[in-house]
């Protein structure tokens, strides 16, 4: 595979673990929160939302771009060759499913793509547990002070 698209995926998957490190370890910016005394946290919210943007659309470009290179997402049991943009959107679709239902089964990767769609649903399974931790932990510190 050719170098360059190499360190687009890991720039991308740079992106991706960043995103998610700094929230799980409070992060220095953005993921910063000071939670108020309601039961819903529209700051908890809004992290939820970008860092499920960040990872749906990081590896939906990961597996786009590893379209080029042979790694192919199959729909329904048969190859189907689609254009540039309906590539990037079944990459998308097949990404936004995985992490967060861990598939419908309309569309399997094939090749690598197992393995990389295999990290996404870990990622999914292990992401809300993350921010009820940072939840409790915030609440915590709060309550400390």
């Amino acid at each position: 595979m050719n170098i360059f698209l190499w360190a687009i995926i890991l720039l991308i998957c740079y992106i991706i673990f960043k995103s998610l490190s700094d929230f799980i370890k409070g992060g220095d910016g953005h993921f910063r929160m000071n939670l108020k005394e309601s039961r819903f946290s529209t700051e908890i919210f809004y992290a939820l939302l970008i860092i499920y943007s960040i990872v749906i659309v990081g590896f939906g470009l990961i597996y786009f771009i590893l379209s080029f290179q042979g790694m192919i997402l199959v729909e329904h049991g048969e190859l189907k060759h689609v254009s540039v943009i309906g590539s990037l959107i079944h990459s998308m679709y097949f990404s936004g499913v995985t992490l967060l239902t861990i598939g419908y089964g309309d569309i399997v990767p094939i090749g690598i793509g197992r393995f990389i769609a295999l990290c996404e649903a870990l990622i999914g399974y292990i992401l809300p547990t993350a921010f009820v931790l940072r939840l409790v932990q915030t609440r915590s510190l709060k309550n400390e002070d």
